[in-house]
């Protein structure tokens, strides 16, 4: 007698997704420099992406590793304030287009929370990350589109 699998879920399901710290900074002339040297210095993590909000009195400098226990450490040993958020990082290439992407999500009613260029590229395509309303829900709508989703072990 052979047991019967169960269906894939969205609970059965775990994208590869990779980790982004959200760095709060003074909004002050000369601020961001000394974390992007911070990463620039460090031997086993390097930045992949950097996106900066502003507002009056602080940034926020949203940041993807190639490293993120690494970058973890970097930014708790200076004394810098935080969060991290997991975020699905997705390749755009021929027929998927970032209109493409836009539409799978919007057929699943997905909102996209926020989205960024890396500053790498896989074989010279283009990578975004997505910040999304439901992770999974999201990574099993674009992988049954065949997107190619990436994990941080992914990233140069």
């Amino acid at each position: 007698m052979s047991q019967a699998l169960p269906p894939e879920t969205v609970q059965g399901y775990a994208p590869p997704n990779v980790r982004q710290f959200s760095v709060f900074l003074d909004n002050k002339v000369g601020k961001l420099l000394p974390l992007v040297e911070l990463f620039d210095d460090a031997s086993d993590v390097h930045l992949c992406s950097l996106s900066v909000q502003e507002s009056s009195d602080y940034g926020v400098v949203r940041v993807i590793s190639s490293n993120a226990n690494a970058a973890r450490e970097l930014l708790r040993k200076q004394g810098l304030s935080f969060s991290e958020l997991d975020l699905l990082v997705v390749e755009l290439c021929g027929d998927h287009t970032l209109t493409s992407l836009c539409l799978c999500l919007l057929s699943a009613e997905l909102n996209i929370r926020f989205a960024y260029p890396l500053m790498v590229a896989q074989n010279c395509r283009p990578i975004f990350a997505l910040a999304v309303d439901d992770l999974y829900l999201a990574g099993q709508v674009l992988r049954k589109r065949n997107f190619r989703l990436l994990g941080e072990a992914e990233l140069p």
